[in-house]
């Protein structure tokens, strides 16, 4: 691969893999050895969490598509060399965060997958991009699921940067694109839209109300985790690839 044509991103937007595909099987080992180092390198290449995290579903039965996929990634990396975060100064390091989730992405079994994403200043440090472990009914309901796990971490965060005297009591900001998902947040009554959810996704619930974290709506253009839950176009890819806080060496 070292000599691949690199792309411009690691994953072609509408990319459905499945564990039925029909292309032939390959032998595995060395894809498991490749997951492996690309999933250490998603600890400072958050541009990748999407694609890896897709393509380490495949390695107990893997066929060609999924080894084609792999490839693609590569040629990414490739192309990518010189990408990093970059960490600059800020007037406000305010710990806040974006929650995103698709619906039913997961072609197999319909599953969805949780991104969220948490800031100090200008730069991201810590992400999440995971399948849910429920089949979701609504994007509501996704996005929900996704939130709840989003305040799980904003409050283990919350109570690390205490103790490390970075953070004042102040509340945690959130960002989720779904509406329906922060009403259904700040509303303890169950209805049909959420009697049926696990009570341990309402935890959300409790933090909302005690006032630890706070829930924001964000428009869909501005909601920076599209990058950890779908394949999106290169434009928009690269865009939200900045807002992460990635340059370019040539750009610092």
């Amino acid at each position: 691969m070292l000599n691949c044509n690199p792309v411009s991103t690691p994953m072609e937007p509408g990319t459905k893999l499945s564990k039925n595909g029909e292309t032939e099987r390959v032998d595995a080992s060395r894809y498991r050895s490749l997951i492996g180092s690309l999933r250490y390198l998603t600890s400072t290449r958050p541009d990748l969490m999407l694609s890896v995290g897709i393509a380490s579903r495949f390695m107990e039965d893997l066929r060609y598509s999924h080894w084609k996929a792999l490839k693609k990634i590569l040629r990414y990396v490739k192309g990518t060399m010189s990408l990093g975060l970059c960490f600059t100064k800020s007037d406000n390091y305010r710990l806040i965060g974006y929650s995103d989730s698709d619906w039913c992405g997961d072609v197999d079994d319909r599953k969805s997958t949780t991104g969220y994403v948490f800031f100090l200043g200008n730069t991201a440090f810590t992400w999440l991009s995971k399948k849910q472990p429920i089949v979701a009914l609504s994007t509501c309901e996704a996005e929900y699921v996704a939130a709840s796990w989003s305040v799980q971490h904003a409050v283990w965060l919350r109570n690390l940067l205490r103790k490390l005297e970075i953070m004042k009591a102040e509340k945690v900001l959130i960002r989720v694109d779904n509406r329906s998902a922060i009403e259904l947040a700040k509303n303890s009554i169950n209805h049909e839209r959420s009697k049926h959810i696990d009570f341990r996704f309402h935890f959300i619930r409790e933090k909302v109300k005690e006032g630890s974290v706070e829930l924001e709506h964000v428009g869909s253009k501005e909601q920076v985790t599209d990058i950890f839950t779908k394949p999106l176009p290169a434009t928009t890819f690269q865009e939200l690839r900045k807002l992460l806080g990635m340059k370019e060496e040539g750009e610092i």
